[in-house]
């Protein structure tokens, strides 16, 4: 290994061990988010994270906003991965203390805590402004497509619901077809039983298809998502997905996002004025 550089002994102990706060750079982000989650008084924000009187003590609703607004700006969405984070990334470490909640702990408190989460948003843009850093001038507004968790196969359109409709029925007249081939036959073979059978589980994928075409078509919107019942279909670069439209406005100074909007309807039509409003 003569020439290069060379790591230390792993079983190496030292006096002195060195502080976590060593680990972290005076001008990492994580350092910013520290600062806002403890300067902020959420006393009104309606928090439900209440230490319990009998038990182990909850987390504290500021520990968990910081993982939170850490995992937002790091694109870590999931409860399970910010779960497993907290225990090997040193930013989080040093940013919650070395506490390492549980992914459940994490998902009900955002399941628990929306509105009040989206007030710590809202006094984030709050504090922008007090800072100088939104623009008065120049915004710009844009529409994204967020893919939801309902996969195309279970969003019913009406053009998708009568292209499988007619689908099906091409599949059930070519069994047809294929088991009067197969009656003309002496004796009646094994074949003729599968057919048969794939004829039922057609037909029965058929009066399945139909009982949603009613659901579909009492919908206002005549679409209808299983999984997700409020994504829509739309059409996103060329290919259609099942989501959401989400439509920002931008800062033309330093590039935040000062509003956000979620729209199930997939054109961008009519939702500049409301934004911008």
């Amino acid at each position: 290994m003569s020439g290069f550089i060379e790591g230390e002994d792993r079983t190496q102990a030292t006096l002195f061990p060195e502080r976590i706060d060593d680990y972290v750079a005076e001008d990492n982000p994580v350092r910013v988010i520290d600062v806002f989650i403890d300067d902020l008084d959420i006393s009104g924000l309606g928090f439900k994270s209440e230490p319990a009187a009998t038990g182990r003590p909850g987390y504290h609703p500021k520990t968990m906003l910081k993982l939170y607004v850490y995992g937002y700006l790091n694109r870590i969405q999931s409860s399970r991965r910010l779960e497993r984070e907290a225990q090997r990334n040193v930013e989080l470490m040093w940013l919650l203390g070395r506490l390492a909640p549980d992914f459940k702990t994490i998902a009900d408190f955002r399941k628990d805590n929306g509105e009040a989460i989206r007030l710590v948003c809202r006094e984030f843009v709050v504090l922008c402004k007090k800072l100088n850093l939104l623009s008065d001038t120049l915004v710009a507004i844009d529409g994204s497509k967020f893919k939801a968790v309902n996969g195309r196969d279970k969003n019913y359109t009406r053009a998708k619901m009568k292209r499988r409709l007619q689908e099906l029925e091409a599949s059930i007249e070519r069994y047809l077809a294929r088991l009067a081939t197969a009656d003309a036959a002496e004796p009646p073979g094994d074949d003729a039983k599968t057919l048969n059978d794939k004829v039922a589980a057609l037909r029965e994928e058929m009066q399945r298809l139909k009982k949603l075409e009613v659901r579909m078509l009492e919908a206002p919107d005549q679409q209808l998502s299983l999984t997700d019942p409020d994504a829509r279909s739309m059409n996103a670069r060329g290919s259609g997905i099942v989501g959401y439209n989400v439509q920002s406005a931008v800062d033309s100074r330093h590039h935040l996002i000062i509003a956000h909007e979620v729209s199930n309807v997939g054109s961008d039509r009519r939702q500049l004025s409301p934004l911008a409003r």
